[in-house]
């Protein structure tokens, strides 16, 4: 492990998912809680150190540039990417079920431990110990950003496309929803007339379309 945690429970407890506390024996936890709580935590310690961080860098930069920069640098996508070049995917303490359904690849799951381990950090050796951590291994990753220009919201880029093709206003419709409430995963298809440019999923319907935009500008592109 990447990490060196003083208090191995913590860590033990952040690489626990939810499902592995049903299957102790199988999935080989000794945690007696999942890593929800300290997902919750890592959050909003993660939106701070990324808040400081851009406000530092980005000395002339205004709010709405910033937020957008930092909704890159913080989104699933970008906290999955990190997950599995820190190996945490391999780490991760799961239900046999949950494994053979492909939870060590599911971008959503992964983004959720990288925020666990944030917040069980943080617990464990405070808030500059994070800062460190991420100034090392995540905010690196915002010269790509840049340069690439993947902070510009999806939708916004879409619709820009679209009206250049002249081809119409992109809309977006939920065709799935399943999971519980507090868990439900959405899966929405964007389209453009009949035609059907990109399908997206994600945990709120907000994070499916940007999906599904991102979906439609590769396949334009």
């Amino acid at each position: 492990m990447i990490l060196d945690f003083h208090n191995k429970a913590l860590l033990i407890t952040a690489l626990s998912h939810r499902s592995s506390l049903n299957e102790k024996t199988q999935s080989g936890t000794t945690a007696t809680e999942s890593n929800e709580r300290l997902e919750f935590l890592g959050d909003a310690v993660l939106e701070l150190a990324a808040t400081l961080y851009l406000y530092q860098q980005r000395p002339k930069e205004n709010e709405g540039k910033l937020t957008a920069y930092r909704s890159a640098l913080v989104r699933t996508e970008t906290l999955a990417q990190l997950a599995k070049e820190l190996k945490l995917d391999k780490q991760m303490f799961l239900s046999k079920g949950e494994e053979l359904s492909g939870g060590r690849k599911n971008k959503s799951l992964l983004a959720d431990l990288m925020e666990a381990v944030i917040g069980a950090l943080y617990l464990d050796q405070g808030f500059e110990a994070v800062q460190a951590f991420l100034a090392k291994y995540l905010f690196p990753k915002f010269n790509d950003i840049l340069q690439t220009g993947s902070y510009k919201d999806q939708k916004s880029l879409l619709q820009e496309e679209m009206q250049a093709r002249a081809l119409g206003t992109p809309v977006y419709q939920v065709i799935k929803a399943i999971g519980p409430d507090h868990d439900k995963e959405f899966t929405v298809e964007v389209l453009v007339g009949d035609k059907i440019y990109g399908v997206g999923v994600g945990h709120s319907k907000q994070l499916a379309q940007q999906a599904a935009a991102t979906a439609a500008l590769t396949k334009l592109t």
